[in-house]
C-alpha cells in the first residue's frame, strides 16, 4: 500500500486515539456526583480516578502547585500558583499532540507494510493496537518535565519523578487504543481496495526460524537475565550523582525491564512454574510473530521488522498480563475484584520499547544474511553438480 493511501487512515486512528483519550479525562470529575457515587464505592472511584486522572486537565485536590501553600505578601503566592497551573495545563497539551504525533509515523508504516487485507486482517489490528500503547507512553514522557515541574520540584530527584509519571495512565491507553486501531484498520481496508496485488517477499522458512530465534533471544535477556531480582536490584540502585540526572536506577528499570524474575525460594514450585508461564508465553507470542512477519510483511526491511517487533513484545505483555490476572484471580477464589487484578495491566511498554527495536533490527539483519546466504547457496549448486 503508497503511502498516500495509507496517511488517512493513520490520521483518523490518531485524532481518534487523542479525542478518546481527552473525553476519558474530562470524564474523571463524573466519579463523584451523585448518580456514580451510588454505582460504585469509595475504592473503585478513587481507582477509576486514579487511572483517569494523567489525561486530565483538572488536576487532583491532592496536588499542590508550587509554592502556592507557603502564603506570601499580597497576592504572590496565588501569583504564583496560577503559574504553575499553567505549566500543568502546557503538559496536558503537550501530551495530546505528542499522542497524535507519536501515533501517525507507527501507524502509517504498519498500515504500509502490513494492510489489512484478506489474511492480514488480525495481524495489522493488533500490531496497531500494541502501537497505541507506545505511542501514549512516549507521549506522557515527553510531557513528564512539565508536570513534574508544574509541582514546583523539577530539580529535585528528577529521573524517580520522570520513572513515576512515566509509569501512569497506561490502563486507560489499553482501552482507548484497541478502539483507535479498529478505526484505523477499518479505514486502511476501505483504502486498499482498488490497490492492486500487494508485493510479497518469498523467505525461506529456515532463514525466518533462524530470524525469529535471534529477536525472541533479545527479548528473552531482559525477561529472563536483566529482570532477574539480584539484576533488577542492582539496576535501581545505580545513583550516580550528576545533579539533575542523579538516580537513575528507576528510570533505567522502567526502560530495560520486562518483568521480576524471581526463583521458587519458599513458595511451593507449582506456583512459581504458573507464575514464569506468563513469561513462557510472552516469549512464545514474541517468537511466532517474528516468525510470521517475513511472511506478513509486504517488504520485511528493518524499520518495518522494528516497528513489528515492537508490536509483538507489547502484545505479549499484554498476554502474559492477562494470564497471570487469571492466576491471580483463581488463586484469590475472586475475592479480589477486577480493578485491583487490573493494576498492571500495561506495565513494561518503555522496555518493550526498548528491546523490540532491538530484537527487530537484529532479527532483520539476520533474516538478511539469511536470504543471502540461500540464495549463494542455490546459485552455485547447478555448477558444483556439473563438475566431473
Amino acid at each position: 500500500m503508497t503511502y498516500r493511501r495509507a496517511v488517512l487512515p493513520a490520521l483518523a486512528g490518531g485524532l481518534l486515539l487523542a479525542a478518546l483519550l481527552w473525553w476519558a479525562g474530562a470524564s474523571a470529575h463524573a466519579l463523584y456526583l451523585p448518580g456514580a457515587t451510588g454505582l460504585l464505592d469509595s475504592q473503585t472511584a478513587a481507582e477509576l480516578e486514579r487511572w483517569l486522572t494523567p489525561w486530565s486537565y483538572d488536576p487532583p485536590t491532592s496536588v499542590q502547585f508550587g509554592t502556592e501553600v507557603s502564603g506570601g505578601i499580597g497576592g504572590a503566592a496565588g501569583v504564583v500558583g496560577t503559574s504553575y497551573r499553567a505549566l500543568y495545563s502546557t503538559a496536558l497539551q503537550i501530551r495530546f499532540g505528542a499522542v497524535f504525533a507519536f501515533f501517525i509515523p507507527g501507524a502509517l508504516l504498519l498500515v504500509r507494510r502490513l494492510p489489512p487485507v484478506r489474511g492480514r486482517m488480525p495481524a495489522a489490528l493488533l500490531a496497531i493496537w500494541a502501537w497505541g500503547l507506545v505511542a501514549g507512553t512516549l507521549a506522557v514522557t515527553v510531557s513528564a518535565p512539565w508536570l513534574i515541574a508544574s509541582g514546583g520540584r523539577g530539580g529535585y530527584r528528577f529521573l524517580p519523578h520522570l520513572a513515576g509519571v512515566i509509569s501512569s495512565g497506561r490502563q486507560v491507553l489499553v482501552v482507548t487504543a484497541l478502539v483507535a486501531a479498529a478505526v484505523t484498520v477499518l479505514a486502511a481496508r476501505v483504502a486498499a481496495k482498488g490497490a492492486g496485488p500487494l508485493s510479497h517477499e518469498v523467505v525461506p522458512a529456515r532463514a525466518a526460524r533462524l530470524a525469529a530465534s535471534v529477536g525472541t533471544a533479545v527479548i528473552a535477556f531482559s525477561l529472563v537475565v536483566l529482570s532477574y531480582q539480584p539484576v533488577a536490584a542492582a539496576l535501581q540502585q545505580v545513583s550516580p550523582n550528576i545533579g539533575l540526572f542523579a538516580e537513575p536506577g528507576d528510570l533505567l528499570r522502567q526502560w530495560l525491564l520486562l518483568g521480576a524474575w524471581a526463583g521458587p525460594g519458599t513458595a511451593p514450585l507449582g506456583d512459581w512454574l504458573l507464575y514464569r508461564a506468563a513469561d513462557v508465553l510472552l516469549l512464545a507470542v514474541v517468537w511466532w510473530a517474528l516468525r510470521r512477519l517475513p511472511g506478513l510483511l509486504t517488504r520485511a526491511t528493518v524499520p518495518a521488522m522494528a516497528a513489528a517487533a515492537v508490536c509483538a513484545t507489547v502484545f505479549g505483555l499484554l498476554a502474559s498480563q492477562l494470564l497471570r490476572m487469571a492466576v491471580d484471580g483463581a488463586g484469590s477464589g475472586l475475592r479480589r475484584d477486577l480493578l485491583h487484578l487490573s493494576a498492571d495491566i500495561g506495565n513494561g511498554v518503555p522496555a518493550a520499547l526498548t528491546c523490540g527495536l532491538v530484537a527487530g533490527s537484529a532479527a532483520a539483519l539476520t533474516l538478511r544474511g539469511a536470504v543471502s546466504r540461500a540464495e549463494s547457496s542455490d546459485a552455485t549448486s547447478p555448477q558444483s553438480s556439473g563438475r566431473p
